[in-house]
């Protein structure tokens, strides 16, 4: 006949008290209280592992902390699985690996492991650019969440205020963003399937709009406005910079003095500071030059060209023409960026050889059949369409003081 164990009180659970030699007071059905020496109580459960047969013990929790009758909850769900052939203690152990690796892959950290790919295929500033609107828009509600418990609701949720706020293009980036960060989840092995691929259908669509450029014939309007402006010396030197030189507002506001070489007359502009993460060499004309020798004795002794207002030691803020061409009333007629339309359309009108002037703006070939056979910068001929086009911009200049000194140049047919 099978032994009958009486079930235990909570006050024989309590007044137990600590002997010389472990012990134990038994519930039954496997579920039995440890009394240590030291006075310590714990709950285990007594089992059969459902392949081996072996008997082992699962460790239920610490008394008080876990009371008698929830001490017999928690065997319950233990045999529940038991009865499932699952081992209770396995399944606990993989529970807690499970939650772990959930707690270490939240998107903050896979997407700090996606940025540390990224980034060397991109520029800094838009390394910078693409870190800062996951903080600001991405990070306060889901920075946290377990790549695995990201879901399609969650992300539309958290970007929805940003199209709230007519801020379409933001939108558009952080979900371009977040469904690179899930996409870089899927192929490491932490989730099975980008859950946020299709969200792009649960927001407006920006509308496509380009830079706005000034018009060849209002170029001698800008000089003028530029040479009139109270704007401060460093930025003008930018802005006329920026111009000779027809490279991108954050190439321009990151030149460094090392990075001309005043004997070939060339400015040789890194892989890590260009967009296709090409080196780029613009030919130095006379007035770009003059450009170099008007600011050196205001930064010929620090390392870039442009330096920061506040902190010097810095480069001047990639947006820096661009507030000072609003403040200056261009505002929706010309961006900094769009002063390489300007000189782009020039130099088309004027019948220059359009892979030339290309390359001169740095594009890459969207042919890349073209692309693998057309290698060449076209640095000589480059150098013809430069000098040509600091002359136009310094004919342009007359009857304005431009920043180089140059004033009374003529303009050279192409």
């Amino acid at each position: 006949m099978a032994r009958q164990t009486t079930s235990l009180t909570a006050t024989q659970v309590k007044e137990a008290k600590p002997k010389d030699k472990e012990y134990y007071l038994v519930d039954g059905q496997g579920l039995k209280l440890r009394i240590k020496p030291n006075g310590s109580k714990s709950w285990l459960l007594n089992y059969l592992k459902p392949i081996s047969k072996k008997r082992t013990n699962l460790s239920l929790g610490m008394y008080p902390d876990l009371s008698l009758a929830n001490a017999r909850k928690e065997a319950v769900k233990a045999r529940e699985l038991l009865v499932q052939n699952i081992d209770p203690k396995e399944h606990r152990d993989t529970q807690r690996v499970a939650q772990a690796a959930a707690l270490k892959h939240t998107l903050q950290n896979v997407a700090a492991q996606w940025f540390d790919i990224k980034k060397h295929s991109i520029s800094h500033d838009h390394g910078v650019d693409i870190w800062r609107s996951l903080e600001l828009h991405a990070f306060p509600t889901l920075g946290n969440t377990p790549v695995s418990e990201i879901t399609a609701p969650k992300v539309i949720n958290a970007i929805r205020p940003i199209e709230a706020q007519g801020k379409l293009d933001t939108v558009k980036r952080v979900n371009q963003r977040l469904n690179e960060i899930m996409d870089y989840a899927v192929n490491i092995g932490l989730i099975h399937a980008n859950p946020i691929s299709g969200i792009k259908a649960a927001f407006k669509i920006a509308t496509k709009q380009n830079n706005p450029a000034l018009t060849p014939k209002e170029l001698p309007e800008l000089m003028a406005t530029l040479s009139h402006s109270n704007t401060k010396m460093v930025t003008k030197f930018l802005i006329e910079w920026q111009l000779h030189t027809m490279v991108r507002p954050n190439e321009a506001a990151g030149t460094r003095w090392d990075e001309i070489d005043f004997n070939k007359q060339i400015w040789i502009i890194p892989p890590s500071r260009m967009k296709k993460k090409k080196e780029h060499r613009v030919p130095l004309t006379p007035q770009s030059l003059a450009i170099l020798e008007a600011i050196k004795p205001i930064s010929g002794h620090r390392e870039y060209v442009f330096p920061a207002d506040r902190n010097p030691k810095k480069g001047v803020n990639s947006q820096t023409a661009n507030a000072a061409l609003k403040r200056m009333g261009f505002k929706d007629r010309s961006t900094a960026h769009g002063l390489r339309s300007l000189a782009s359309t020039t130099l088309n009108e004027q019948g220059f050889d359009s892979d030339v002037i290309e390359a001169a703006l740095a594009h890459v070939d969207t042919d890349k059949v073209r692309g693998v056979y057309n290698r060449t910068d076209y640095l000589e001929r480059r150098r013809k369409v430069m000098h040509w086009w600091s002359e136009h911009i310094e004919q342009a200049s007359i009857g304005s003081l431009s920043v180089t000194g140059f004033k009374t140049l003529k303009v050279v047919g192409s």
